[in-house]
């Protein structure tokens, strides 16, 4: 898609779902998709308590600055904030931002598309933030040479020894590109932020069973996940139970597992 078209579709989405739904699985409804968030905050969560060094700075006055990039319907910045941390939000859509703005005034938030080189405010913000955040977003950038120059303004806009958190699938084959998404291979996506001055310091499974297995060439596979959410697809009254049921499953094959066939958290650290 052009980048008109992509903000189009996002603008026309969240304006008819700003919602968990709206920003997570569409198809897959309301109730499911919030079990599904609940899995994303375990796994931030745990994500965050292993890095000692950001914990003791979160909380501390003056706050440490944060920059959550498609921030959605504020999911994480309202994590990010319950941290003690200021946080700057940044979204492609005018609809976001404008509901952001009125739900977290305490926060700070700016339209703008991270694969476009850095413009005001965020121009002048760069080497500035402690952390980064960008969950199930860099996927969306379609084009190679914006997903490098997102990738390259996230590591300008960090700290020397400033860490990323963001999530992707990671696949351990080819990359797979769809109309709206790419999942780029692991190796491609280590590449791209080795080229920006970042590391990565460890990478743990966000699902296994509840989101889509990208990372499997098994038809099988993909079948048989397509059977264990399609009563979510059904009815969304099927979802919220299905969530219920699957949820404590789910939260110990992440915390247990090293390697995901789905959605993956990354953490990297600016040289």
């Amino acid at each position: 898609m052009t980048e008109f078209e992509n903000r189009t579709y996002w603008e026309r989405r969240l304006r008819e779902h700003f919602s968990l739904e709206g920003v997570g699985y569409l198809r897959l409804g309301r109730r499911f998709n919030e079990w599904m968030y609940r899995v994303r905050g375990r796994v931030f969560d745990a994500a965050i308590a292993r890095h000692s060094a950001l914990i003791s700075t979160l909380g501390a006055r003056p706050p440490v600055k944060v920059l959550d990039i498609g921030a959605g319907t504020g999911f994480y910045v309202e994590r990010w904030l319950a941290l003690g941390a200021s946080v700057t939000g940044v979204d492609l859509t005018e609809v976001a931002v404008t509901n952001l703005r009125t739900r977290f005034p305490k926060a700070s938030f700016v339209q703008a598309d991270i694969g476009r080189p850095l413009s005001e405010p965020l121009a002048n913000a760069r080497g500035t933030f402690a952390a980064v955040s960008a969950f199930d977003v860099l996927f969306h950038v379609v084009d190679d040479t914006q997903y490098a120059q997102a990738l390259h303004n996230i590591a300008d806009l960090l700290e020397p020894g400033g860490l990323l958190l963001w999530s992707d699938n990671f696949i351990h084959q080819p990359t797979i590109r769809v109309a709206h998404q790419v999942s780029r291979s692991l190796d491609e996506a280590t590449a791209a932020l080795d080229a920006v001055g970042l590391d990565v310091v460890s990478r743990v499974p966000m699902f296994v069973l509840m989101n889509y297995p990208a990372d499997t060439r098994s038809r099988l596979t993909k079948w048989a996940w397509t059977a264990l959410v399609a009563p979510a697809m059904l009815s969304d009254y099927l979802g919220g139970a299905l969530g219920a049921l699957l949820y404590p499953l789910e939260t110990r094959l992440v915390r247990r597992m090293k390697e995901s066939p789905s959605t993956e958290l990354m953490v990297c650290r600016r040289r």
